[in-house]
């Protein structure tokens, strides 16, 4: 089994010297203000290679975002994978008892009567995380 994408990046951060606590845990406001514009850049990035239609870049751009993204959960000491498992689960509960989604006009997808939202603090918390403290 190929390791998981958190695993690599993380991987990638130890290798570098770069952050990579093994609980959440806070992050100075210089850190988490480089991580912003980390992201703001392949954003942009991401955003002329969508209107370049070039497939490839729009591609290596969305891994870029990605990477970034990790990159930034990392330094927080967040195992982000279990948190997208947590919102995956509350966005499986957003189409109604028919099975279909409501939309809004643009083709998002509405959260339904059945709707469950994400208990995101209940994994951190899993992962070593104390609320109040901001780590």
């Amino acid at each position: 089994m190929q390791p998981s994408i958190q695993h690599l990046v993380r991987e990638f951060h130890v290798a570098c010297d770069l952050d990579a606590p093994a609980r959440p845990a806070p992050v100075s406001p210089e850190l988490a203000a480089h991580r912003q514009e980390l992201l703001h850049e392949e954003v942009q990035e991401l955003a002329e290679a969508a209107a370049s239609g070039d497939l490839e870049h729009i591609a290596h751009e969305l891994a870029d975002v990605v990477y970034i993204a990790y990159g930034t959960a990392v330094v927080h000491g967040i195992d982000l994978d279990a948190v997208i498992r947590e919102i995956h689960r509350a966005n499986m509960s957003k189409p109604g008892p028919d099975g279909r989604p409501a939309r809004r006009s643009d083709g998002k997808v509405l959260k339904g009567d059945a709707y469950q939202p994400p208990d995101v603090a209940a994994v951190l918390r899993a992962q070593g995380w104390a609320p109040g403290g901001h780590g």
